[in-house]
């Protein structure tokens, strides 16, 4: 099954759950307690920052997730909770905040921790397949890489994104 976050981030063969870690988390786990049977497996699609390792529209598949905070880079914090998740094979690593990293130089610190991409929905959505023991992946498309142009270059290559995204899926399907 196709999930993917929607608002402008919605393909024909998935379906949508919600942008943020918290939209994804909740509307996911209700739509799969919904279900009479659950799917054998979840893959999530959409978009990905570079933190500069993929280049744009380089499509990258990752069984690997990350919830890393720029303050825990700047050792300006901690967390108690395991913030790596993983569901198969050592794949790229993509890290998952509510917040788009703006500084090109912190994005090379991800990298130094073998973290290639940046997607917001991307960690929640392993914990909430992995709570529900389906196997589970993701597919992303670089739109942008994590700096100050972060934002415009994402609206700038979605439209195209989308596309080759669609492509993408419906030649390996």
């Amino acid at each position: 099954m196709f999930i993917s976050a929607g608002r402008g981030e919605d393909f024909s063969f998935s379906t949508s759950m919600g942008v943020g870690s918290g939209e994804i988390a909740i509307n996911l786990s209700r739509f799969l307690t919904l279900q009479k049977k659950l799917p054998p497996y979840l893959l999530f699609v959409g978009t990905a920052g570079s933190y500069g390792g993929a280049t744009i529209f380089d499509i990258v598949e990752s069984k690997m997730a990350s919830q890393i905070e720029l303050s825990f880079l700047q050792k300006q914090s901690y967390t108690p909770i395991e913030n790596i998740i993983a569901t198969g094979e050592k794949t790229p690593i993509v890290n998952s905040s509510n917040y788009i990293t703006t500084d090109f130089k912190l994005s090379k610190k991800f990298l130094e921790l073998n973290i290639q991409l940046e997607n917001m929905e991307f960690f929640s959505f392993l914990q909430v397949a992995q709570a529900f023991n389906i196997p589970a992946g993701g597919v992303f498309i670089v739109t942008n890489f994590t700096d100050s142009n972060a934002h415009n270059d994402f609206l700038r290559n979605r439209g195209e994104a989308m596309l080759r995204m669609e492509r993408y899926i419906k030649s390996r399907t």
